[in-house]
């Protein structure tokens, strides 16, 4: 029972609204019984000030630049040299990090649930070249609930653990078939020998004529990576997967889906657009006017990457990601002239108050846009029954 209530006026009469309290002190007015009572709705476009569930997932606070899985600080997660993807995949599922023995028996699944279907592989032989990969990506996981029907409400609740795993296994290797697909190579299988980012990073990119050497840093990275995108509260592309499952549709249906969510320009897509602008800023070799176009509000011009709908502050993934990338290119000696086009764009950007006093700072890659459709993270009332974000 709340509480504390909010009172409402309308026409004359005053109505008690229940405040609820989620894990970590924020607050939401329950209208749920506004309608009944008053015949009244809200108006609230975009939902940024609506709260449409509670979670016990994932806790962000973009004021201060917080993000944590299952009470614990995203960094924590990252630091921790034992924890792999594997592992915080469980976490989200689960609301516990896995016992070494339950760690083995998730990686296996994940092991043998990495071939897809024979008869889905000859798909990707279907598509056009050139054909985007989100798109291939998000038809072939709706395809997947032909080739594996059984994923109704029952089998979750008997097989979560099959189920998460197939899902997340097959994602990576049609992700990687896509883009074998759009360069024009053949693909390449999983190897059971090769844990989930090694495998991935396989399939994306030996070849015959070319193989593949793995290194440790790579998967270093990789599995960094993930686990900063593996959850993000109730952004566009999760509300979009809440809104399907909410019909029951399958499970499969539902995810593609949130991948076409995901490949919009305002959300995911913005890597895309991020990439396409240093290739610009490159050609034309001068950073300076290209951030002349940006503050001119006459030109079209935007900078992508900086600047998020959720955080106010540095977005913590981007700090991680940041750090990662540079230990990674120096231990290797990779030099890439987008990515010094990428250093020379943060420089300039942070040094700029026109940015700075605008709080258009570094955004992680997945999220990242000057303008986003994303759902903000007041869209969700930490649960209460889950423990603190806790340092």
């Amino acid at each position: 029972m709340a509480s504390e209530f909010a009172t409402l006026s309308i026409n004359g009469q005053e109505i008690k609204l229940p405040i609820i309290v989620g894990t970590e002190g924020e607050k939401a007015i329950d209208i749920t019984a506004l309608r009944k009572t008053t015949g009244c709705l809200t108006f609230d476009p975009g939902l940024m000030n609506t709260a449409v569930c509670r979670s016990s997932i994932t806790y962000v606070n973009g004021e201060k630049g917080i993000l944590c899985y299952r009470g614990i600080p995203i960094e924590r997660l990252v630091a921790d040299e034992k924890l792999r993807f594997v592992h915080i995949a469980y976490l989200l599922v689960h609301g516990e990090l896995p016992s070494p023995e339950e760690a083995r028996a998730f990686s296996k699944l994940l092991n043998v649930n990495s071939l897809l279907h024979e008869d889905m592989r000859h798909f990707f032989d279907l598509y056009p070249r050139g054909a985007h990969p989100m798109h291939i990506l998000s038809t072939m996981i709706n395809a997947l609930a032909v080739f594996y029907p059984n994923v109704d409400l029952l089998s979750f609740r008997e097989d979560i653990d099959t189920s998460t795993a197939r899902l997340i296994s097959t994602v990576r290797t049609m992700a990687a078939f896509a883009y074998k697909k759009s360069i024009g190579e053949p693909v390449v299988y999983p190897r059971y020998d090769l844990s989930y980012c090694a495998n991935f990073l396989n399939m994306m990119f030996d070849s015959p004529v070319m193989p593949y050497e793995i290194s440790e840093e790579a998967v270093r990275v990789l599995n960094v990576l993930l686990i900063l995108h593996a959850d993000h509260e109730q952004n566009c592309s999760t509300t979009t997967v809440r809104t399907i499952g909410s019909t029951q549709a399958n499970l499969y249906a539902t995810i593609s889906a949130g991948v076409s969510a995901l490949s919009g320009p305002l959300h995911g897509g913005a890597n895309q657009e991020v990439i396409e602008m240093f290739r610009r800023i490159e050609h034309d070799g001068n950073v300076k006017q290209f951030f002349d176009r940006v503050k001119d509000r006459n030109n079209p011009e935007r900078l992508m990457g900086f600047g998020h709908r959720v955080y106010k502050t540095f977005d913590p993934r981007a700090k991680i990601i940041k750090a990662e990338c540079e230990k990674y290119f120096s231990k290797r000696r990779v030099t890439d002239p987008l990515l010094q086009v990428a250093f020379e764009v943060e420089k300039a950007a942070l040094s700029d108050d026109y940015f700075v006093s605008r709080n258009l700072y570094l955004s992680s890659p997945a999220t990242s846009t000057r303008t986003s459709t994303s759902t903000p993270a007041s869209s969700t009332v930490r649960s209460a029954s889950r423990r603190r974000c806790s340092p």
